[in-house]
């Protein structure tokens, strides 16, 4: 390795493409150059692209933060890798796990600490929207590192198993529009447009939203509650150890099976919901099923089912996340797999209306 030089305050040292040498991690770090320096205020780590690292690596670095840490001076590591830093972590026997801020006498101490906290979590949430991002196209290309048996359960609990529950919320909840609509509606004699209440109600609002609640409650709990107790097993460290991205193997084929699967939910569910509306409509109103159903596609017709489309596709992505973010943040106790499956779900809910309060506000500001 070159000899390590100091600029403007910090330590840098150029590690070769072959990575760490195994001997290094025994000899002094004074023979390689490398001491606690006064005027050090960091360490910058520079490589080449070539650098396949090891857990030889995260050893040595481990070593470096520890003299540093000896000389009683807060000296951060920079330009490392994610799963490397998190490697480092590990081999330290510090490994990062997300606690609930200490509770303090003084409230104004109290409150920094939660908005710390939430400002921690939000940043490690978009955090893993990138990684997701930028993963995205290795999964479409078809060298992500995910296990094919895994994605297909995913898809099969995404998908198959949660036919049933879909159907039934939402043919219940188009009978209920009907219904309603129907009651309040006759009374001018327009009942007829019973139908655009339920097809424009269904589609573009609550199809989608009651879904993607059905599926938080389900799917998305599932994925926290499988992570977390990986993460208390100490598997998802086993991942990082052998150089194995948590977020590519176990995120990203949730991510994609929910967003993929979840626009042909919503067409099936909105299906059902129509078809509830239309069970219900067209006795009470006493108006042929010919009628209601020509009212119902003019209605619909519109943009209405495609921005029903793109909220399903956002709400499936949104659910997935948090049930993996709440599942990769767990405590590492029993505990923990229970309050991070009731994040996942309380978390997913509310974020799915808050996101469908934006949708309002484009659509409006777009006039669509």
């Amino acid at each position: 390795m070159p000899a390590p030089r100091i600029e403007d305050g910090e330590l840098v040292l150029q590690v070769p493409a072959e990575g760490i040498d195994p001997s290094w991690l025994y000899r002094p770090l004074d023979n390689i150059g490398i001491r606690a320096h006064p005027g050090v205020t960091s360490v910058r780590i520079e490589s080449t692209a070539g650098w396949k690292w090891k857990f030889e690596d995260a050893a040595f670095f481990a070593r470096i933060e520890r003299l540093f840490s000896a000389s009683e001076r807060r000296v951060a590591v920079r330009g490392l890798p994610s799963d490397l830093q998190k490697l480092v972590e590990l081999a330290k026997g510090t490994p990062s796990t997300h606690h609930d801020p200490v509770v303090s006498r003084s409230p104004v101490v109290r409150l920094g600490l939660l908005a710390g906290s939430g400002a921690a979590t939000i940043a490690a949430f978009v955090r893993l929207i990138g990684e997701v991002v930028l993963l995205a196209p290795r999964f479409f290309a078809g060298h992500a590192r995910i296990r094919r048996n895994e994605l297909l359960d995913v898809l099969a609990e995404s998908g198959t198993r949660a036919l049933l529950i879909v159907a039934v919320v939402n043919v219940l909840m188009g009978a209920i529009l009907a219904f309603i609509g129907a009651v309040e509606l006759r009374r001018f004699g327009a009942g007829i447009y019973v139908a655009d209440l339920v097809g424009i109600a269904s589609v573009r609002e609550l199809t989608p939203i009651l879904t993607a609640i059905v599926l938080a409650g389900r799917t998305g709990a599932s994925f926290a509650a499988r992570i977390s107790a990986m993460q208390g097993n100490e598997e998802i460290d086993a991942l990082t150890t052998l150089g194995v991205s948590a977020d590519e193997f176990l995120v990203l084929p949730r991510v994609m099976a929910l967003s993929l699967l979840m626009p042909l939910l919503y067409v099936y569910g909105s299906a059902f919901a129509l078809m509830g509306g239309a069970c219900v409509a067209t006795p009470l109103l006493h108006i042929s099923f010919d009628a209601y159903r020509v009212e119902t596609q003019q209605a619909i017709a519109s943009a209405n089912f495609a921005i029903g489309g793109l909220k399903a596709v956002v709400f499936g992505a949104l659910v997935a996340l948090i049930g993996c973010h709440c599942g990769l943040r767990a405590e590492r106790s029993a505990a923990g797999v229970g309050s991070a499956t009731t994040t996942s779900v309380v978390t997913s809910i509310v974020a799915i209306i808050a996101i469908d309060a934006v949708f309002a506000v484009c659509a409006n500001a777009l006039d669509v």
